[in-house]
């Protein structure tokens, strides 16, 4: 995506089945669940850079000594100071005990984060601030160790203020800004009254049954309890993505299936999803069980998870986003006429590769049909020099721009920023045929629009082409998400502006008026939550006469080389990802009455003026 949004975090739990001694003997190192924690989260932290966190929880301790630690940061690189610090205490300890790492059990009673049950999250700060104290997991302490509690996930819930109530929380100014302490606080009071109710003995499943149905939201989150139990739950739609793997040795779960593939060297088929509404739920002894908590509905996997988020080297991701450009190849070869010898493919910024990769097979297949059909119809009348020029012929491909490392300007006002904004990508001189050539540059999505208008269209005009083609490999994003993802202000959206300015431009502003008290009259009755009214803004106009406004919004008023927008429509990106059809910040169908009332409230307060969330 060539303009950063915040969004999904990353988990990563691990239970040893096993005694220390064991991964010592075995693996030649009592550090084995550490270091595949740090493995697991380093393979995910594309999913988080602004903070990460690790909590540990020991079986079997002593009463008195500590049995759950958890350390937090948001260095600049978050996961790497958390593994430094722990390893400083262990090279201290080493210091006066030189072959303690020869010794599992003094090893699990000096060194703090050598637990049994690990939990690690990676952090994109969609809500708070960006320090430690946001960073999951979060931790509740109690003197009697089942009601000692470490949280953390990925989603965000949109009942916040709600669940406060429910369990009689007049809740601070820290806890009003985190989603979690808002889930903390259910969860905990649930597992407290089962430990009252039945000491010793609690029930993780019903626990999450009272406390769960009660989350309006997306989320994969995980539980260590200070008496050894643990659990990964998911949401009944399947939001955000939740994968787990066992073996007689661990039990692992994390939010991508090639994290956890790499990190224990297994097969696709050996790592499974978490379906939706279920939760993995692991006793102290080291037992589990998959229990459905909620009953599952309409599956609504975040498609972004496909086209941007998670990592591609997932075999099946790999697939799914090299058939996203595929699909765009025969809309962009009638565009440019077929004119293949005087196009240039390249793509921006590096995530959107495979795409790229998948558009150039299209057209690939497109230039081999050519050329058989041609030779065929020549019969015997070629010569040799006429059958290489017609088999040698290629489709143009270049690595038009690249990606400066990160620009930080010290200057303030506006025109100078601009000017730094126009740097971030740097072009490939010499690659373009001076006003023959047409640019076709695939991205992986388009949501404000501003980074192409201000850096890459003026960046690609400097190559003077004679038209510049933008393609985007998600469909138009119309509408705020809730569920994981910072994109809560609809006048952020490029196509939402593009919207507003059609309704002006055909004299339907009354649209926009209609709409405002539509919502006042839902939000009077307190039924925001019953339906998508924003849709009406979009009714009039077909996808291309938004995606030509679009264009002209994004072209500076300087730049007179002609600039075209192209959209993945929405039955071909389900033909693409046909498992991850959450599809809600594309076309309003939102899978949780939550998400209604946040597009609601985001229009209102576009209209009213409000530079605020929606939820």
């Amino acid at each position: 995506m060539s303009e950063e949004i915040k969004h999904e975090c990353g988990l990563a739990f691990i239970r040893l089945r096993k005694p220390f001694s064991h991964f010592q003997q075995k693996y030649g190192t009592v550090m084995y669940g550490l270091n595949k924690l740090y493995l697991l989260m380093e393979k995910q932290h594309n999913r988080g850079q602004d903070g990460a966190g690790v909590a540990t929880v020991k079986l079997n301790t002593e009463p008195g000594y500590p049995f759950l630690h958890r350390l937090r940061s948001c260095a600049n690189q978050p996961i790497a100071d958390i593994f430094s610090q722990i390893g400083k205490e262990i090279n201290e300890i080493e210091k006066y005990q030189p072959d303690i790492k020869n010794h599992p059990g003094l090893m699990k009673g000096h060194v703090n984060f050598l637990g049994e049950v690990l939990l690690g999250h990676l952090r994109y700060g969609t809500q708070g601030k960006n320090n430690a104290e946001f960073c999951h997991p979060f931790i509740k302490r109690h003197t009697i160790p089942a009601r000692n509690l470490a949280l953390a996930g990925n989603f965000n819930l949109v009942n916040t203020e709600e669940l406060f109530g429910l369990v009689n929380i007049d809740p601070g100014v820290f806890q009003r800004q985190s989603d979690l302490a808002a889930m903390m606080e259910v969860v905990h009071h649930f597992i407290v009254k089962a430990d009252e109710a039945f000491p010793g003995h609690m029930d993780i499943a019903k626990v999450l049954k009272k406390a769960v149905p009660l989350f309006d939201g997306g989320f994969n989150f995980s539980g260590l309890i200070g008496n050894g139990d643990a659990f990964v739950m998911r949401d009944s739609h399947g939001i955000r993505p939740s994968y787990y793997y066992i073996n007689d040795d661990v039990i692992v779960a994390a939010s991508e299936r090639a994290a956890i593939r790499t990190a224990f060297n297994v097969g696709e088929n050996e790592v499974q999803e978490l379906m939706p509404g279920n939760a993995l739920i692991v006793k102290a002894d080291g037992s589990y069980t998959i229990e459905e908590i909620l009953e599952p509905k309409e599956r609504k996997a975040c498609s972004f998870e496909r086209i941007y988020f998670s990592r591609g080297s997932d075999e099946k991701i790999y697939r799914e986003r090299i058939a996203l450009g595929y699909n765009l190849s025969d809309v962009i070869l009638k565009v440019i006429k077929y004119d293949l010898k005087n196009t240039i493919f390249s793509f921006i910024p590096n995530t959107a590769e495979t795409a790229f990769y998948g558009l150039l097979k299209g057209a690939e297949d497109y230039l081999n049909k050519i050329k058989i059909e041609r030779i065929a119809s020549w019969g015997k009348d070629f010569d040799e020099e006429q059958l290489t020029e017609m088999i040698t012929r290629k489709i143009r491909f270049e690595k038009i721009a690249i990606k400066d490392v990160k620009l930080r300007t010290f200057i303030t006002e506006d025109s100078s920023r601009n000017e730094m904004v126009q740097h971030v990508y740097d072009i490939t001189y010499g690659t373009v045929k001076k006003n023959e050539d047409t640019l076709v540059v695939i991205d992986d999505s388009i949501v404000r629009g501003t980074t192409l208008k201000e850096s890459i269209i003026r960046m690609l005009s400097r190559l003077q082409p004679k038209k510049i083609i933008i393609v985007s490999s998600a469909p138009q994003i119309r509408y705020p998400d809730c569920y994981g993802i910072d994109m809560s202000k609809l006048g952020d959206f490029i196509a939402f502006r593009a919207a507003i300015e059609l309704l002006h431009d055909t004299k339907q502003e009354h649209i926009l008026t209609d709409t405002l008290e539509r919502c006042k009259e839902l939000q009077r009755n307190n039924q925001l939550h019953t339906e998508n009214v924003v849709r009406e803004i979009y009714k009039p106009f077909a996808l291309k006469e938004m995606s030509k406004k679009i264009a002209e919004l994004i072209t500076p008023k300087d730049i007179d080389i002609p600039i075209q927008v192209i959209y993945q429509t929405i039955e071909s990106l389900h033909e693409a990802c046909p498992t991850n059809t959450g599809d809600w910040y594309f076309t309003g169908n939102y899978p949780t009455p939550g998400g209604n009332r946040v597009c609601n409230k985001a229009f209102m307060n576009y209209m009213e003026g409000k530079n605020v969330r929606g939820y």
